[in-house]
């Protein structure tokens, strides 16, 4: 996830409780601070996929195993199916070009390889285009249990998952387009509206309340945290999430439950559209 507007660091990522202490500009990771694109981004077949170390790949085993073995019964069948149609394993970091093409099958996304943190615009426009914006470096071992920066553990295993899934894809679509002009409210809105599905999302499935959320799925904290008796759950209602403000650097205490992913575009088009975002 590469849009600082609507992605701050992340607690998806293990922080201990103090780090969830918000730092001071001269405390930010310069790795945090958002790029602009010099021109388009090599996106599919276009990308060359770097050689990664042992160590590289180490870390995505670990990272990988370790949030396998806390889904069964937490994620989403979506989010489940999605690693098994992008062909995700434990044996080493997935190369961006074989993702690509699974997802293109899967509900025409592609990927766009990008450098790190994005400038909005320029990640607003690859939402529009169906084009998901992902790094290709892996955190370090020291960064395991937290990192303030993007990178493809996130990225790769946290949203694309997600993008496998028709309807969802389509609102991804839909959000991109929609935040490309928007200004003032209807920017904080949009921003709340990310956290609470995107990043945070919950869904009622048969079986039970699920985990949908990119920001929940990869963080060891969060998936513990997100179905338990300290977390309210709400009913998917997008007023009441447009004015829900929330912290980044704590455990959520507040989640919103969907009742199926059609709810979710539904509700978003008849908002965007109401708005102005969106052609009606």
């Amino acid at each position: 996830m590469t849009d600082p507007s609507i992605s701050t660091p992340e607690v998806g990522e293990d922080a201990p409780l103090s780090a969830y202490e918000k730092p001071g500009v001269a405390d930010i990771d310069p790795r945090c601070i958002p790029q602009n694109l010099d021109g388009s981004p090599p996106a599919g077949d276009e990308i060359v996929t770097p050689e990664y170390s042992d160590e590289d790949n180490a870390n995505w085993t670990f990272l990988f195993n370790r949030q396998m073995s806390m889904l069964p019964g937490r994620a989403g069948a979506a989010f489940m199916t999605g690693v098994e149609t992008l062909g995700m394993t434990p044996d080493g970091i997935p190369a961006l070009p074989g993702l690509s093409r699974h997802m293109k099958q899967a509900t025409g996304w592609q990927i766009a390889r990008i450098p790190g943190l994005l400038h909005e615009r320029d990640f607003f426009g690859l939402l529009a285009k169906r084009l998901f914006p992902s790094t290709d470096y892996i955190r370090g071992k020291e960064e395991l249990d937290y990192t303030p920066a993007p990178d493809c553990f996130h990225d790769m295993f946290g949203h694309m998952p997600m993008l496998t899934q028709p309807a969802y894809a389509d609102f991804y679509h839909m959000f991109g387009k929609a935040a490309l002009d928007a200004k003032g409210q209807d920017r904080v809105s949009l921003e709340r509206l990310h956290w609470f599905t995107v990043e945070f999302g919950l869904i009622q499935q048969e079986e039970g309340m699920r985990i949908f959320g990119a920001g929940v799925l990869s963080s060891k904290e969060e998936v513990q945290h997100a179905l338990s008796g300290k977390v309210e759950k709400k009913p998917f209602d997008i007023e009441a999430i447009i004015n829900q403000d929330y912290e980044v650097w704590h455990l959520q205490p507040i989640l919103y439950v969907l009742d199926s992913f059609e709810q979710l575009v539904d509700g978003f088009k008849n908002w965007a559209v109401g708005r102005g975002l969106l052609p009606g």
